[in-house]
């Protein structure tokens, strides 16, 4: 295995981007599926394997890129309406969540999040009534992070497999 063999270089630029994306769907900043995703079209372009192989994986990967963005909004956006979790809360912890993620960066957008549902909920609901819902809003963003890591990792593995058959 030569690295300066073009079809290596390739492989290897094209695992390194999905794994990015599958790391990245941890971080906040990094764009986790797109990064996946764009793994594997540029091992479709560029690389030496087989072509349907190859545009099968694009297909496969496009599919699952594209479920995961739909479910990772639509899952967790029920689960939060059907909480009780108003909007305005959601908003405040959104807009506290991007500044804390400024001001702690990486941790800060959590902290930030966690922090304006929390003091929304407890203006609206008193502070004994506040968690319980700020928990639930959590465990809907924590859904959320984990459908979309799992069609990362659905990226990976079926890039793999094409990988192998190709």
């Amino acid at each position: 295995m030569e690295l300066s063999d073009s079809g290596t270089a390739v492989n290897v630029l094209a695992g390194v981007l999905i794994a990015a994306g599958v790391l990245g769907v941890i971080l906040p900043v990094v764009p986790g599926l797109l990064l996946s995703w764009s793994g594997v079209l540029l091992w479709v372009l560029l690389s030496d394997a087989g072509t349907a192989v190859k545009w099968l994986v694009l297909a496969l990967a496009t599919v699952i890129a594209g479920f995961g963005l739909v479910v990772k909004f639509l899952w967790p956006g029920r689960k939060l309406k059907e909480s009780g979790v108003p909007t305005p809360s959601l908003l405040v912890g959104g807009v506290l969540g991007l500044i804390g993620f400024f001001v702690v960066p990486v941790v800060g957008l959590l902290l930030g999040f966690l922090l304006g549902i929390y003091a929304m909920e407890a203006a609206r609901l008193g502070v004994d009534q506040a968690w319980p819902s700020t928990r639930r809003a959590l465990a809907a963003v924590g859904l959320s992070l984990l459908v979309e890591f799992a069609a990362a990792l659905g990226i990976a593995v079926i890039w793999v497999f094409g990988l192998i058959a190709a």
